[in-house]
């Protein structure tokens, strides 16, 4: 960087350097050419890096690949950003200097001159790695990369997330459907390096088997009847992101010898083409049915299986959460306010009880549907019991004839929750009654609720 460019970028402030460099946050600048011209003393703690090795080199070089990841406005070496950087918000995983994962708070923004014209790129970051493992600890964490929930199942799978999202080994995600296994993938890819590049998404069970193949590799024109230009498959339009094959339990013998290939070589080549293509991808699958057993019957291939089931991901179903019911009711009330314009509703205890002890076999896709159309049927500010779907109302038949409250009264909860310190699953098996009856009877007595808080 000549001397006058970089006076423009500094003359305002003539102490800015010693500003900057008490800062607590990580501060990098560098010009259009990404050549760093400022790097203090928070971002060689949180890097591992010396102003000696970075300062005056370009960024992708200084740290052996470019520090935001696919995040990058600046990999073309154009003097212009693509897209441009006026002011970006993410966090991203990066490697330091020994090899260490670390997970930080990235705020990018552009700087100008007096006239308006962009000179160089600001980044400030800040380490959250030790903060986000004490929240997962404490289980005072309540949403994570757009995922809802705070049980202890939940937290376990948000702690796998931030885990494999630093390496591109294949993950596989399992669970029952309405689980969330989609939003697990697109977390892990966000969480990830990757982030910023595509994801892109397929439903290997809801494709014919004739069209399967030119959905994944791509054709050229004349492969087949109604090619009449060549294609690309989903693998070529995820390069450099990642892929995610859901019910890949449904591929057909012969499509997973070539998905197995691909995941062999990294090579693929279109229907009806002889030309080889690399293709860099973070693959993630899925499927709501055991795997293993799948290979046992001879339906999936055992080596495929292994391939892809590097690093497996269990989802518990709501029932295995159902703690989590009343934060997703609430979520997804909130969402529905704010997309339609219009104040929250409110939810009666009679109705969040009916939610708690219905076995929901849909899982929180069935979840997110009543609420949906509770919102849709209620004629107040509060949904009831009677604005829930009638599968939900009539679980109630149910819930009475194993009559759980009944067991329970103020005396004896108030007993068990001081005996547990406040822990309501072990003052729920200590009462002899389900977490979700424990639950409701709390929401029953909001008085006693409010002494345990």
């Amino acid at each position: 960087m000549s001397e006058t460019n970089l006076n423009r970028i500094l003359a305002p402030r003539e102490n800015l350097a010693r500003i900057l460099d008490n800062l607590k946050e990580g501060v990098i600048a560098h010009d259009l050419k990404r050549r760093i011209f400022f790097f203090n003393h928070q971002a060689e703690l949180i890097t591992g890096f010396s102003r000696e090795e970075i300062l005056g080199r370009d960024c992708h070089d200084a740290f052996g690949a470019p520090f935001c990841g696919e995040r990058c406005s600046f990999c073309d070496h154009s003097e212009l950003p693509s897209p441009a950087v006026d002011k970006k918000e993410y966090t991203l995983n990066i490697t330091t200097k020994t090899c260490e994962t670390r997970r930080i708070e990235m705020n990018v923004t552009m700087m100008r001159d007096a006239s308006g014209q962009d000179v160089g790129v600001l980044a400030l970051f800040r380490d959250i790695t030790d903060e986000l493992r004490l929240q997962l600890q404490s289980g005072n964490l309540s949403q994570f990369s757009n995922i809802v929930g705070r049980d202890a199942k939940m937290l376990q799978v948000f702690q796998q997330i931030s885990d494999v999202a630093a390496y591109d080994y294949p993950v596989h995600i399992f669970g029952e459907t309405g689980t969330g296994k989609e939003l697990v993938a697109n977390a892990i890819h966000n969480e990830s390096r990757r982030a910023g590049t595509p994801f892109v998404p397929i439903n290997c069970g809801a494709l014919p088997e004739g069209l399967i193949e030119s959905e994944l590799f791509g054709h050229v024109k004349g492969a087949f009847t109604g090619a009449i230009r060549d294609k690309k498959g989903r693998f070529e339009l995820a390069d450099r992101g990642t892929i995610f094959l859901d019910e890949v339990a449904e591929l057909s013998k012969n499509m997973q010898v070539k998905l197995l290939r691909f995941l062999q070589e990294g090579t693929l080549e279109r229907v009806g083409g002889e030309k080889t293509i690399a293709v860099d991808v973070k693959v993630i699958s899925a499927t709501n049915k055991d795997l293993k057993e799948e290979v046992r019957r001879k339906n999936f291939r055992e080596d495929l299986y292994y391939r892809l089931s590097v690093i497996p991901i269990y989802i518990p179903t709501l029932r295995e959460r159902r703690t989590d019911i009343p934060l997703l009711v609430n979520h997804f009330m909130h969402e529905a306010a704010v997309k339609h314009n219009q104040n929250p509703l409110r939810i009666a205890k009679e109705a969040m009880s009916l939610l708690m002890d219905y076995t929901w076999p849909g899982n929180v896709r069935e979840l997110q549907n009543a609420i949906q159309f509770a919102l849709v049927k209620s004629s107040g500010r509060i949904i009831t019991k009677d604005d829930l779907p009638m599968e939900i109302r009539a679980s109630r038949r149910e819930t009475l004839r194993r009559g759980p409250t009944r067991k329970l009264n103020q005396a004896t909860v108030r007993r068990a929750l001081a005996q547990t310190a406040g822990n309501k699953s072990r003052a729920a098996r200590l009462l002899g009654v389900g977490r979700a009856t424990l639950y409701r009877f709390l929401n029953e007595h909001p008085d006693l609720a409010a002494e345990d808080n």
